[in-house]
């Protein structure tokens, strides 16, 4: 895990690294197809980083730390690289929009990568998150067991 306690000014320059090295310098492939993300700009850095670095707080009314995504970072792009490990639970869901998202969860680590599935096969990153709640899992847990394929 990447050390992000205590968060110090330069943890986001740090994790930055870390997304550019697997998501940037190289390009990512989940089964033989290409993933890639949005190029939005947020403050420098891609709109996508953020997402898998930090998460909305209501009370605040914006995006704060996450040490636990933040941490578990550098596991995205292994988990991609490796998704027909046995450790990892990797399937399609058809979500209530239509649209499919592509579930990668390290169940017995807690960790997702979620990504929307196009019909040439390519995959957009979407988020990775710590699965902290208990309703989250049970989520999860439902979509694995209406999966597609």
């Amino acid at each position: 895990m990447a050390t992000v306690s205590p968060w110090t000014n330069e943890t986001y320059d740090e994790l930055y690294a870390i997304f550019k090295r697997d998501f940037k310098d190289s390009q990512a492939v989940y089964e033989g197809n290409a993933v890639w993300f949005f190029p939005e700009m947020d403050s420098g850095k891609e709109v996508v980083f953020w997402h898998m670095t930090s998460r909305h707080d209501q009370e605040a009314g914006e995006r704060l730390p996450d040490l636990r995504r933040s941490e578990r970072l550098p596991w995205a792009r292994p988990m991609l690289d490796g998704s027909r490990r046995p450790e990892i639970l990797a399937w399609d869901y058809e979500e209530g929009d239509r649209s499919i998202k592509t579930y990668l969860w390290l169940k017995d680590y807690d960790f997702l990568v979620l990504m929307k599935k196009y019909r040439n096969g390519g995959r957009r990153l979407v988020t990775s998150y710590y699965v902290d709640r208990p309703h989250t899992r049970r989520s999860l847990e439902k979509k694995y067991a209406r999966r597609i394929n």
